[in-house]
């Protein structure tokens, strides 16, 4: 029993070991990051259904390679499922940028402050679909208020479901996408398809949401839905609580990103986000072919 009990405290350590050299190797190169002039985009992930974590590694290797961007991808420990750890969140001290693609994430408590730390200075956010409920702690946890994430931080409904009726259309529906006319010579929709379709499912944010002052962009209309079904806004921009410009879609299927249009929005609203020109031209449709994964 001893022998045993000595293994699994070796392990747990093992663990906690690599956490701590994740964070530091994070955290180094955000120093480098911010002597070379270059933005820094923090990309932090953790859901457990759409794969960001593989998604989002692709756009942060083309923002380097053709867009003159530094990067950092912190992923959920050991794996997706891992509700409770995303080491190296002290790279956002030197980030430019923070892109959330979070999902019911319940992060302790000194990695949340990272988090509140680099909101506080109102620097900018960008947030992906579920990221509306990044975290799920439980009504009486110290940490509750941060399942209101959504709205604070991303103009979104604060949470799954609830008063706010966030909910969306079925599995087996998707997504008729448009731009809103009144947007049509924004900048953040250069050379975005005036209409594209997306696999993912519509999220339905209205009536209360985005929040009063965003800009929407992008509107969507599901197409087969399991109920009566409403077009809502799924891409938007505005100033959340924190006094930070945002940018935030509810879209984010792995499918999504496969298609040009919603590629284009992606590298637009990061130069956005950063305070970068938008390219008026850009490299070319990007290869990105994850999976999509039925949540546990």
């Amino acid at each position: 029993m001893n022998t045993r009990i000595q293994v699994i405290s070796r392990a747990f350590a093992l663990i906690v070991i690599c956490s701590v050299l994740f964070s530091v190797h994070a955290f180094s190169q955000a120093k480098k990051t911010s002597k070379s002039g270059k933005p820094l985009v923090v990309f932090v992930t953790g859901d457990h259904e759409y794969s960001g974590e593989e998604t989002l590694p692709i756009i942060a290797a083309e923002l380097e390679k053709n867009y003159g961007m530094r990067t950092i991808v912190l992923k959920a420990y050991p794996d997706h499922n891992s509700e409770k750890n995303i080491p190296g969140l002290e790279a956002l001290k030197d980030a430019d940028l923070a892109v959330f693609y979070l999902r019911w994430r319940q992060l302790p408590k000194e990695q949340l402050a990272l988090i509140e730390e680099y909101l506080k200075k109102g620097k900018p956010v960008m947030g992906f679909r579920t990221s509306t409920h990044a975290f799920n702690f439980p009504k009486d946890h110290e940490s509750v208020k941060w399942n209101a994430f959504g709205e604070f931080a991303l103009n979104s409904p604060p949470g799954w479901g609830g008063k706010a009726a966030h909910t969306h259309y079925g599995h087996n529906s998707t997504t008729d996408v448009t731009i809103i006319p009144e947007q049509a010579k924004n900048p953040l929709l250069t050379g975005v398809a005036p209409a594209f379709h997306v696999s993912s499912w519509l999220y339905r944010v209205l009536p209360d949401y985005p929040v009063k002052g965003s800009t929407w962009l992008l509107m969507g209309k599901s197409v087969n839905p399991d109920k009566a079904a409403i077009d809502n806004p799924v891409a938007w921009t505005g100033t959340n609580s924190f006094g930070g410009k945002v940018f935030m879609t509810t879209l984010g299927h792995p499918e999504d990103f496969r298609q040009e249009g919603f590629q284009r929005l992606v590298i637009n609203a990061i130069h956005w986000g950063v305070g970068k020109k938008i390219p008026d031209t850009w490299k070319g449709k990007m290869d990105i072919q994850v999976p999509y994964r039925e949540p546990k």
